[in-house]
């Protein structure tokens, strides 16, 4: 499973899970006063920081698939990467938030820790072993200065 299954796909999945237990589950309804104006932040915020992330991995020249890290060319560490190790990753988060928000369904939020969960499990760990295999030191340094999710 480590790095065969896209982001994007595992995103997908989880949002649907999210969209299902909405359906199915009688209790854990709830709601505030801007509910709906937090969950657009929320994706606005999301977008930007994935945006922000793609337009630096293409000024960079280097990959933007994460299922080839070995392919990268360069290590990003600068911009939106200089606070998050995943910025991409932390922006599907912002976007599943939004929609648990959205659905208004409490468990919602365990099903966005499956996915912090599964992602680190089966994307960043494996994906964090090879760019310390090609980048060694610098990546070692980067990783000590800067957290994976946020």
């Amino acid at each position: 499973m480590e790095l065969k299954v896209p982001p994007v796909i595992v995103f997908l999945c989880f949002g649907s899970i999210m969209y299902l237990l909405d359906l199915v589950l009688p209790i854990g309804y709830f709601d505030f006063f801007g509910r709906l104006m937090l969950a657009k932040f929320l994706v606005g915020i999301g977008m930007v920081i994935a945006l922000l992330a793609l337009i630096q991995f293409r000024l960079a020249k280097t990959t933007v698939d994460p299922t080839k890290p070995d392919k990268a060319q360069s290590l990003v560490i600068s911009g939106v990467f200089k606070f998050s190790r995943n910025p991409m990753y932390l922006a599907l988060l912002l976007i599943l938030l939004a929609l648990g928000i959205f659905l208004g369904n409490a468990f919602n939020t365990l099903v966005a820790a499956g996915f912090v969960a599964y992602m680190n499990r089966f994307q960043i760990i494996p994906e964090e072993q090879i760019l310390l295999n090609k980048f060694g030191r610098s990546f070692k340094d980067y990783c000590i200065l800067t957290r994976r999710w946020f």
